[in-house]
Formats: structure tokens, sequence, C-alpha cells
């Protein structure tokens, strides 16, 4: 479904605009980026400083030239000046709490997943990257345990048990997956038994012996004995962009996120597979953070707007109800209540080393794939590149997401 999406949302399937026709709207779209940007930063400015009047005053013309299904400029100055009005307001972590409170179907979820399957390459990317790890690590094993520290969402694993399955003699595969306490709204039986059943009917389907396990805890308070690890099977820990909703040292000296990594380490995997969002708006100081959440978002935005028609429903629960709700935690929620505190791809590799972590090199022939995969199905200023041994993706130069692979250094003591 991905490609053949890819290639109806994309330029590449899209009727070209006279010459004239797309220079005078690239002339417009300029100039509406600018003036809304200053704009932004200005009514930042004032809710920083607290002047109300003024606040007020640039609240009301942001709103009078933005909008939730506009040029990309003017659907991100929608969500940017919620979150304003909100931190203005002293409402934040109130709203921010509703949001997250409301359900949704798995229906809409494998919509809005497919959607973005196939208007960009991030996460067919990284599926790309963990298969093929866990593939490499698990050949000649007849037992595989892979723990997943992810949402409970199960769309990554059906195409490992079809690899698994098409071996002819597929080892014994246990998945754990790690749920975190959830939201209000949530059910975590629910969710278990959902990814529980869809699994199981695709082992079925491909003849892989299966077992799954659901554990509701947080990340940090985890214990290793409920995962049930066995002595002759090889583990796997699979976290992909989940560490940036962990608490960081402005929260506490001893931050959740080291914590976390440290569990990660006494758990002993023969390889650890980690993908983060690549960001530098976590600054306790809020006009550092929100010029610099005004960038990746921008590049969010205009990467969808390149990618998919304006009025596309799944386009519109992405940027409203996932993205918008993470836009509205960062700008208007502090101390705990702000979670989404995402970090460089240079400060999670000096993370993962202070664990006990050694980073394992990148497979050339995965960077090959992802290439190809970028070139034939996506647009051209999607970006892949490598660095230090992760594997860096983007929209025009900016990296977005970044992932990489390690393994336990043996000659760290236990942590």
């Amino acid at each position: 479904m991905a490609p053949k999406k890819a290639s109806e949302n994309s330029p590449k399937g899209q009727s070209k605009a006279p010459a004239q026709q797309k220079l005078r709207g690239t002339r417009q779209l300029k100039k509406e980026v600018v003036d809304l940007r200053t704009l932004l930063i200005h009514c930042a400015q004032a809710v920083a400083a607290d002047d109300r009047l003024l606040a007020g005053e640039l609240i009301k013309k942001i709103r009078q030239h933005s909008s939730r299904d506009g040029e990309w400029c003017q659907r991100l100055a929608f969500y940017f000046v919620n979150g304003l009005e909100a931190r203005l307001a002293g409402t934040g972590s109130q709203l921010f709490h509703k949001m997250r409170a409301k359900q949704v179907s798995y229906e809409d979820m494998l919509k809005v997943y497919n959607f973005y399957l196939a208007v960009c390459p991030f996460h067919r990317a990284s599926q790309t990257f963990a298969n093929q790890t866990i593939s490499e690590a698990s050949v000649g094993q007849s037992k595989v345990h892979i723990v997943d520290f992810g949402v409970c969402s199960a769309f990554q694993w059906p195409s490992l048990i079809q690899r698994f399955g098409e071996q002819g003699m597929p080892p014994r595969l246990r998945i754990t997956d790690i749920i975190e306490v959830p939201r209000p709204g949530f059910n975590p039986l629910e969710s278990i038994e959902w990814a529980g059943k869809l699994l199981a009917d695709y082992a079925n389907m491909y003849k892989v012996p299966f077992q799954y396990q659901g554990i509701y805890s947080r990340y940090e308070d985890i214990q290793i004995e409920d995962l049930n690890i066995e002595e002759d099977e090889i583990l796997i820990i699979h976290c992909m962009y989940r560490m940036k909703n962990l608490g960081d040292e402005t929260v506490a000296m001893d931050s959740a996120r080291d914590r976390v990594l440290k569990i990660m380490r006494r758990m002993n995997p023969k390889v650890f597979i980690v993908g983060i969002l690549n960001g530098s708006y976590s600054s306790p100081f809020f006009l550092t953070r929100f010029k610099e959440l005004l960038f990746h978002y921008s590049s969010m935005f205009d990467m969808l707007d390149m990618n998919a028609p304006r009025d596309n429903e799944e386009r519109k629960v992405l940027e409203g109800g996932m993205l918008g709700r993470d836009m509205l935690n960062i700008i208007a929620c502090e101390g705990a209540d702000r979670i989404e505190r995402p970090e460089t791809y240079q400060q999670w590799q000096a993370r993962c080393l202070k664990a006990g972590f050694e980073q394992l090199p990148l497979d050339p022939a995965i960077m090959k794939s992802v290439l190809w995969m970028k070139k034939e199905f996506y647009h051209e200023d999607f970006v892949a590149d490598e660095d230090s041994g992760w594997l860096l993706q983007g929209w025009k130069g900016r990296v977005l997401y970044a992932l990489s692979k390690w393994k336990v250094n043996g000659s760290c003591a236990d942590q």
C-alpha cells in the first residue's frame, strides 16, 4: 500500500502547475512564513514577559492569518498560537491531559499509520533497520526474545514474523511489550489483548512458534525478573522514539532516562536497537525552547504539505491530534507535566556510552536499502545520511530522526 499511496500523494504523482503559478505561490508562501514566524516569536516574548495586553493583540492577529486547513505555515501557526494562549491563561496542563484522554480507535490509528508510511520514509526505514538487525542477530538461534519498549501497536512485527517464517526453520519468537503507565482513557488490557491476537494470527499464518506478553509498568520501575528471560534465548531490546518522554536532569538529577538505560544494560541484551526523535527543544528556558520548536515543526509541516493533500483527513488527525498535542505540551506545560523532552543523537550517544553500551557499526546494506527506498518512493528532499554510526533521517537538511544499535560493553563493570 505504501508505495502506491506515496506515488499518489507525493509530487512525483501530481500534475505540475504552470511555472508562473508555482512561482507566485512560492513568493506568497515565503512572505507568510516570515510574517507568521515573526509574529509567533514576538508573541512568545510577550507571553514570557507576562505582557498580557501585547500578547492578546498578537494572538488575535495570528489567529486572523492562521488556519488548520491552509498552507503549512498557517497550519503550524494555528497550533502554536493555541499553545501560547494556553500558556498565557495557565491552562496548558489541563488542556493537554484532556487531549491525551481522547481515545483513538485502532482503525483510525492504523489509517494514520499507513498515511505516515505513505508520505515519508521515516518509519519504514526504522522498520527496515530494526528487522534487518534482529534477523542478523538471530541467525542460527532457536529462541529469540524481543523486549519492546514501545506503545503496544504491534505494527512493527508482522513483517519480521513473515521473514522468520520464510526461513524454513524459524526460531521460537517471544515478544514482551513494556507498556507505560497509561494516560486516562487508555485500556492496557485491551491493548495487550489486541496486539497479542494480531501477532498470534500472523505467527500461525507463517508457522512461527510464538509467545506474547504485555507488562504494564513505568519504564524506570520495570523488574527484570518479570521479563522471564531464559538462559538459552538471545535477548534483543527494541525502543523506537519513546525515550523522549522520560524525565531528564531538569526533572531529577538521577534522570529517568539514565536509570532506564542502566536497567537495559543489566538485561544483558545481544543487541539494543534505539530510535530517537532528534530535537533541541528541551531547554528549561521558554524562549529558547520555543524558537527551536518552531524550527523543528516548520520542517515537519513543510514536509507534510509537500507530500499530502491539504484536505486529507489522516493528515488533519496527525497534525491536530498528535503533533498538535505535543506542541501544546512543549509550549504550555512546565515541570513534570512537560513530558516531551527530545535530545539530539549526540546527547543520546553520550548517555548510552555512560550506561555501559558499546556502539555497533551501521550496516552498509541497511544504508543502501534506505537510500534506495527513499529514491524510489519518496520526495527528493528527504535525506538519509550516516554520522558516528547513526542512521540519520530528515527533510531539506534538517535531521529529524536517528537510529543506532548497541551491545553491552563487556569491559564495563555492571551498572
